[in-house]
């Protein structure tokens, strides 16, 4: 399985593999403590029958009684621990009924519910379920993990319309999310791949830590302006339908970090935000933000501020990304160095799991209470007290979601975040990413199954909502086009 070249190689091994160990027999056996599987039994076949029969009323009561993405306990991650190629089987059949049963009732064959009627059910419904996003963490020179996460979920189809990033992980999320799906095709081949790294594998050889220079920042932008069009927030969700998030943080004491997005901060140009998010201090100067006018016209968003890399002080936003979304499942993907160590890729411990969590936990409290101190009035430098004072705004935050992808080494010199990789090492890291995303495959399609579906079938019905409206004002204009003009007033006729 380490030694796996696709993701369809990995599954037949890890298949074989579960067979092996009898584990396709707990997957077939129903009965288990981690979640309430009488419960599933009986909604699974009330809503075959129901669907089986054509009772679409009958199905919309079962539907409405509870549809979210932890119906009786199916979404504990620990049904997605024991198993390599999948959960149990009812799981996995009750998810495939139901998206069924939400096809149906969307579809002509229930011809006796309104169209407007099954839009307001899904909507509902997708409020319900709520959805998915996925969030990079900042890196450095770690971003090409990040690379080969995304590359893996968008192989298989289940990269999220939400993603969010910092540092490098922002680099990534605005490469894909400015970007068409026939251009990411050419963007994740092999080749093209290799072909970019090799030619950008001694930019971080221009950097070093705590000092900035001219021809470092040049080359950045330069790598910016190569690898993302100049386009605002706004007109990359209209090319992609993406929505992409990119964390900031304020270069003066006493603000506030932000979110720029399509929705919060539609104008701001994304090469600049990459910038801004990017520029870790030492390194790279504070950044002031660009925006599109009215005019079309590039201009200061913010003229008075400058800002900094985001992962300085909110490196996962996930509850911003959960009030402008109605986000409720998180799939992160972990590389920074200074919260690698203290973080778990699973939220169920047992056994010495437990003992080792809780030592990760005392050991960052006593990390953050030192660099509290550090940092505080009586620093003796005040280049080291903004070193200590970013280490404890990193320390404080909260960096794992509900599927957690971590890459092999937990452990980072922070001091080597700007180092330089050689191309081997990068297509190393790149094939990293994939791997470590491999075994989270099938919890991130079952746990986003119904979202995708429910996105889906949103998308069409509120398309057939249009066309329906636009055929009534044409029909009406048509109509009042024959209608014969009014006769005149007697009094007005010679």
């Amino acid at each position: 399985m380490d030694n796996a070249e696709s993701y369809s190689e990995w599954r037949d091994i890890a298949q074989a593999l579960d067979e092996s160990q009898g584990l396709d027999y707990w997957r077939a056996i129903e009965r288990s403590q981690l979640y309430d599987f009488a419960t599933i039994r009986d909604r699974l076949d009330q809503m075959r029958e129901l669907r089986n029969d054509g009772n679409g009323p009958g199905l919309l009561y079962v539907l409405n009684e509870g549809i979210h993405g932890n119906t009786a306990g199916i979404g504990n991650m620990a049904l997605y621990g024991r198993a390599r190629s999948g959960t149990k089987f009812l799981v996995e059949e009750y998810i495939e009924e139901l998206v069924q049963c939400l096809r149906y009732v969307a579809s002509d064959q229930l011809n006796n519910i309104s169209l407007a009627d099954k839009h307001e059910f899904l909507q509902r419904a997708s409020h319900c379920v709520g959805r998915s996003a996925l969030m990079l963490s900042g890196s450095g020179s770690l971003f090409y993990f990040h690379l080969g996460v995304v590359k893996a979920l968008w192989e298989q189809d289940m990269l999220p319309p939400i993603m969010s990033g910092a540092s490098g992980g922002a680099l990534v999320s605005a490469l894909v999310g400015t970007h068409t799906r026939d251009e990411l095709t050419a963007i994740f081949q092999p080749e093209y791949i290799r072909f970019e790294v090799e030619k950008e594998a001694g930019i971080l050889s221009r950097f070093s830590l705590f000092r900035s220079s001219p021809l470092s920042q040049k080359a950045i932008r330069d790598l910016f302006d190569r690898l993302i069009p100049d386009v605002s927030f706004h007109e990359a969700y209209q090319r992609t339908g993406l929505n992409i998030n990119i964390s900031v943080a304020p270069a003066e004491r006493h603000q506030n970090s932000r979110l720029l997005n399509a929705v919060a901060s539609p104008n701001v140009m994304i090469r600049e935000a990459l910038l801004a998010s990017s520029a870790f201090p030492g390194v790279f100067p504070p950044v002031t933000l660009m925006a599109r006018n009215q005019k079309g016209e590039r201009q200061a968003f913010l003229p008075t501020r400058k800002w900094i890399d985001g992962s300085v002080s909110d490196d996962l936003p996930i509850r911003r990304v959960s009030r402008l979304y109605g986000v409720n499942h998180f799939i992160v993907s972990q590389t920074n160095p200074v919260a690698l160590p203290f973080v778990e890729e699973e939220k169920v411990q047992r056994g010495w799991g437990i003992v080792r969590r809780a030592f990760r936990n005392t050991t960052r409290e006593w990390l953050l209470a030192g660099t509290k101190l550090v940092a505080g009035p009586g620093s003796f430098r005040p280049g080291v007290a903004q070193l200590f004072r970013m280490t404890s705004s990193v320390l404080a935050q909260t960096y794992t979601g509900d599927i957690n992808i971590l890459p092999p080494n937990r452990f980072h010199n922070p001091l080597r975040l700007l180092s330089t990789r050689s191309t081997e090492e990068i297509m190393d890291m790149i094939q990293a990413g994939e791997r470590a995303t491999w075994p989270k495959i099938e919890a991130i399609r079952l746990q986003t199954r119904v979202s995708r579906e429910l996105d889906r079938l949103l998308s069409e019905l509120e398309r057939s909502l249009v066309d329906r409206a636009s055929a009534s004002t044409n029909a009406s204009t048509n109509a009042s086009a024959r209608r014969p003009p009014a006769a005149k007033p007697m009094s007005h006729m010679a």
